[in-house]
């Protein structure tokens, strides 16, 4: 069977058992489409939790980053594991005991306040859009290379398949649809990961062929990586090159944005008992860690691969460099998505691929003839285009793409039905039509996610970055926004309505601000430490933004008038084990 139909097959059946559980499983009532009627075993949840939160972010492009970035990708792994630590000891078992809906329902009671309300739903809706986009962008990726359509047109199929699903089933369909998505996803990781790992390192677990020796050359992969792409004028693959100041901010805000992103924390509402929300968290984090310890080896894998297919021997030597008329079929295949490009900038029809930025490189490079960097590669597509590189079998390939549907299409569900409940709970039921029925507001939960979908396929058709850069924006965001104002709500009793308002807005503001600014306004040259603020890029700004948010909620609590009594014994109950 050829690569489109085994794919075709692959996918196919993947949908078919999507539809099928939510269909199964499908919404009867609020409590099953919002928290799927506290019902969820915590092994269960702790499987959902990974698929919602493990996005085309971790499967697609974070193994990108580490390809072509190498330790400096590292902030991604501790930050994006961390903040399950920060979960599960400060927020999952607080916010299940509070025992309401959805996370700006906790805000707008504890901070008795229906403005709090609506300004966490804003925060939510900023975040979760954002967050969207890049899940959106990923089923896109996915689609334009395996079933051979145009990105547009990969974006609808997806859209299709989470309407059906996220506004059947809700919550309760979302969740047992997403433990089936993290088998498929984690199957689909892993599975290449330890074929090519045999291949290169004759070593059959992925993390620790990462540190073995390259198959008949006695030196290790890491060592024999560092000198390809330091030949290739790029830095060595082992050293850093982020500040100390940056690389602690980004984890901090990756971390801190884990604990307050609103479509992880309201699986923590899914649970029958308190208790089982903490061993939700631990659960996730053991499921997320099966995926995050193979990153690094994909990644390396990945990288040396690609070198290896392109740069066949000595640098500044013609014979060195494939030849663009010999190109292998992974070639060809992924030019037509216009997710690689190869530009003939000498003539030579040979494919020179290396840094051109570096002063010193480039000198040597024009006096070999070359014209600058002929080959563009798009991060994202890194894990998908592997397996191809390496000439895998077409099911394994096939695999991955299922896999990599899998991963955006449930973190997109979880985002829709976050988006859809602070619309229709959050603000018609909470805010402007409290008497309405629970039918009408389940309808009203249904149109919003419709709408919200519509949406994010726009978003992903028009993304403000790659997949990984547009997830770590939103975990900024929340980070600076939501974060803040549930830890204070649940460890202190002095912060009322005003400073929690007041924090949340100066948190978004000053953080989106800061991103839109050097994403969308200023030149490209100019996104650089030298102009950032405190040389903290966007990426890592959402810590500041957080520091600022507890600064200013902290100052003025402490300005205005106490929370009311029975809200002090609200924060009490909360924490009583």
């Amino acid at each position: 069977m050829d690569l489109q139909s085994t794919t075709y097959l692959f996918v196919g059946v993947s949908f078919l058992l999507y539809i099928g559980i939510a269909i199964v499983s499908r919404a009867r009532s609020t409590g099953d489409f919002y928290v799927a009627g506290k019902s969820v075993h915590p092994v269960a949840n702790g499987m959902a939790t990974a698929a919602d939160w493990m996005s085309a972010a971790s499967f697609l492009s974070m193994a990108g980053l580490i390809a072509f970035l190498g330790y400096d990708a590292s902030v991604y792994l501790m930050g994006w594991t961390g903040g399950y630590v920060l979960l599960a000891l400060l927020l999952a078992p607080y916010l299940r005991k509070f025992g309401k809906f959805t996370i700006p329902e906790f805000i707008g009671e504890r901070y008795y306040s229906k403005t709090a309300r609506v300004v966490a739903v804003l925060c939510l809706i900023f975040v979760s859009f954002t967050y969207i986009a890049g899940q959106m962008r990923g089923v896109g990726i996915v689609f334009s290379r395996f079933l051979e359509v145009e990105l547009a047109t990969g974006l609808f199929i997806g859209m299709a398949v989470v309407f059906f699903y996220a506004v059947l089933g809700g919550m309760k369909g979302i969740t047992y649809t997403q433990v089936a998505q993290y088998c498929v996803l984690i199957f689909a990781y892993t599975v290449p990961a330890v074929f090519i790992s045999i291949q290169v390192t004759n070593n059959p677990v992925p993390q620790l062929g990462f540190g073995s020796l390259v198959s008949g050359e006695g030196i290790y992969l890491l060592d024999k990586l560092d000198g390809i792409v330091t030949e290739l004028g790029f830095s060595a693959y082992t050293q850093g090159t982020k500040s100390t100041i940056d690389v602690f901010f980004i984890t901090a805000a990756l971390m801190v944005g884990t604990a307050g992103l609103p479509h992880v924390l309201v699986r923590f509402f899914t649970v029958p008992k308190v208790s089982d929300a903490r061993s939700s968290a631990g659960w996730a984090l053991f499921f997320i860690a099966l995926l995050y310890t193979t990153a690094p080896s994909v990644g390396a894998l990945a990288r040396y691969n690609l070198h290896e297919t392109i740069q066949t021997g000595p640098v500044f030597h013609v014979s060195g460099n494939l030849a663009y008329e010999s190109r292998p079929p992974w070639f060809k295949t992924w030019e037509k998505t216009g997710l690689l490009n190869f530009d003939d900038k000498n003539g030579d029809g040979r494919i020179q691929f290396y840094n051109d930025k570096n002063p010193q490189f480039a000198v040597q490079a024009e006096t070999a003839g070359w014209r600058g960097n002929e080959l563009k590669v798009d991060n994202d597509i890194i894990v998908l285009a592997n397996p191809e590189i390496a000439g895998l079998p077409n099911w394994v390939i096939a695999l991955v793409a299922a896999g990599g549907i899998a991963a955006a299409l449930s973190t997109a569900a979880g985002l829709l039905l976050v988006i859809s409940s602070a619309i229709s709970h959050d603000i018609l039921k909470g805010v402007f039509r409290p008497e309405i029925t629970d039918r009408r507001e389940l309808l009203a939960g249904r149109i919003s996610a419709a709408v919200a979908i519509c949406v994010a396929g726009y978003m992903g058709l028009h993304p403000p970055g790659f997949v990984a850069q547009v997830v770590a924006f939103a975990f900024g965001l929340a980070a600076a926004s939501l974060f803040p104002a549930l830890l204070m709500g649940i460890f202190s009793k002095r912060i009322n309505k005003e400073g929690a308002i007041a924090g949340m807005l100066v948190g978004l503001i000053f953080t989106f601000s800061y991103i839109l600014y050097f994403k969308s306004i200023v030149p490209v040259e100019q996104n650089t430490a030298e102009y950032w603020l405190f040389g903290i890029s966007p990426e890592g700004i959402g810590t500041l933004g957080m520091l600022l948010n507890f600064i200013v909620a902290w100052g003025i609590s402490n300005l205005t008038r106490e929370p009311p009594r029975e809200i002090k014994q609200l924060v009490d109950s909360i924490r009583i084990p």
